[in-house]
């Protein structure tokens, strides 16, 4: 059974950070390109950051180039993003995907980041 489970999430201030787990389980992680996406109230899901499976390139919405940082590691089946200097225009909820093309992905049940004063 697949399951992607991420957390880290919650109230931040602006200028805050936050770092985001998404732990992977029921497939061989080290085969899937990892990525997080967010989905703003009234908005459509967006890409954030991605890595590939080895994590020899990384990949950036311009919104957060120089604030986060995705990260992996195979050996805990897990993928991480580093949030700093978080504005309020960042909150969300966040995904986490795992890919395989042609077709495989899955989706997580997302986790709550709040950025306000």
């Amino acid at each position: 059974q697949v399951q992607l489970v991420e957390s880290g999430g919650g109230l931040v201030q602006p200028g805050g950070s936050l770092r985001l787990s998404c732990a992977a389980s029921g497939f061989t992680f080290s085969n899937y390109a990892m990525s997080w996406h967010r989905q703003a109230p009234g908005k459509e899901r967006e890409l954030v950051a991605a890595i590939t499976r080895t994590g020899s390139r990384i990949n950036y919405a311009d919104s957060v180039k120089g604030r986060f940082t995705i990260s992996r590691d195979n050996t805990k089946n897990t993928v991480y993003l580093q949030m700093n200097n978080l504005k309020p225009e960042d909150t969300a909820v966040y995904y986490c995907n795992a890919q395989r093309l042609p077709r495989e992905s899955y989706w997580g049940q997302g986790t709550q980041v709040t950025v306000s004063s």
